[in-house]
């Protein structure tokens, strides 16, 4: 019985060829796992930070607009507490305009219409207040919105101040 050593060699080559491939397979395989998994921690982060600019421009764009509408009241600023509410009443002229929070939400009604229109989505806390400074009625309006994401690290806090042109 003749053995032929050649051709045991090249058999034997063969295996360590077979595992080579089954390794780089496996690190192509781990690395391409973490390509992924990065890929989609960073698309999360991008679509998350986009949605956080979009509710500051809409808070922001809120505050202004509360701001304004304190700045040309034309009579005495009232708090009343409702069913729905605490609520914020403007006077404007033969109009008023109501602010109001509830169901996480920013709500405003021009008097004589019977609807509420929503100003800003997303908000965890409002708060709106008059400060006495030497015979100005000052408002301020201290503003927390809900974050896209559960572990935000900054929260989304925001301050507004008006001085009404009305004394007190």
């Amino acid at each position: 019985m003749k053995f032929n050593l050649s051709n045991s060699k090249k058999r034997g080559s063969g295996g360590i060829m077979l595992i080579e491939c089954l390794v780089y397979i496996a690190v192509f395989m781990v690395l391409l796992g973490i390509g992924f998994g990065s890929f989609y921690l960073l698309w999360d982060n991008s679509t998350a930070l986009r949605y956080t600019t979009d509710d500051i421009g809409n808070a922001l764009r809120a505050g202004e607009a509360w701001r304004a509408d304190v700045r040309g009241a034309t009579g005495n600023i009232k708090i009343e507490n409702s069913t729905d509410g605490v609520q914020l009443k403007i006077p404007h002229g033969k109009v008023e305009i109501d602010y109001r929070f509830s169901e996480n939400s920013i709500w405003k009604k021009y008097a004589g219409s019977d609807s509420w229109f929503p100003v800003l989505s997303r908000v965890k806390t409002s708060q709106m207040e008059m400060e006495n400074r030497n015979q100005i009625s000052a408002w301020h309006w201290d503003l927390e919105l809900i974050p896209h994401r559960a572990r935000a690290r900054v929260p989304l806090l925001f301050s507004f101040e008006a001085v009404a042109p009305h004394p007190l």
